[in-house]
């Protein structure tokens, strides 16, 4: 059974923090090969969530909520968006995303969402209510795109 959660840093456990932040660096160092800074304060601010499942007291499935302003003027944003590699066979990225929009729109409702997307997954954030609004950039190596999802977009 999976199990959803969403915190602020001080509700975190030592060891919840400790898992969040090997499956962040899993995936994005190690796997995508993609030296960056991860560790960026934006953990900490008051306003953050972590959004993440358990399943089988292991953290499978992960995004970072950030309030308006925080990433983008005018603009709630999900960010770390990651699912561990054994945990994809499940579609669980998309039980994921669609959680992650439940919550920041509840937390933030009359904040639009955007987002940096890699650009291998823009299909994926279109399913998810998400346009496309700039050109391919690159960040950290991956190209990305800027993406918003309009907050009065019902699910």
């Amino acid at each position: 059974m999976t199990t959803w959660h969403c915190q602020t840093f001080n509700e975190l456990s030592t060891q919840t923090l400790y898992d969040l932040l090997k499956l962040r660096s899993d995936v994005f160092v190690v796997e995508q090969n993609c030296i960056f800074p991860d560790m960026d304060d934006l953990d900490k601010l008051p306003k953050t969530r972590h959004l993440f499942a358990l399943r089988d007291d292991k953290i499978v499935a992960y995004a970072r909520l950030l309030a308006e302003g925080v990433s983008y003027s005018g603009y709630s944003s999900i960010g770390r968006v990651v699912v561990a590699q054994e945990s994809r066979k499940d579609k669980l990225g998309h039980v994921l995303m669609t959680n992650a929009i439940k919550e920041i729109l509840n937390l933030w409702p009359d904040s639009p969402i955007k987002i940096g997307a890699q650009s291998h997954l823009e299909r994926f954030y279109l399913s998810h209510g998400f346009i496309t609004v700039s050109e391919p950039y690159m960040e950290d190596g991956i190209e990305h795109y800027h993406m918003i999802r309009e907050a009065e977009i019902n699910l």
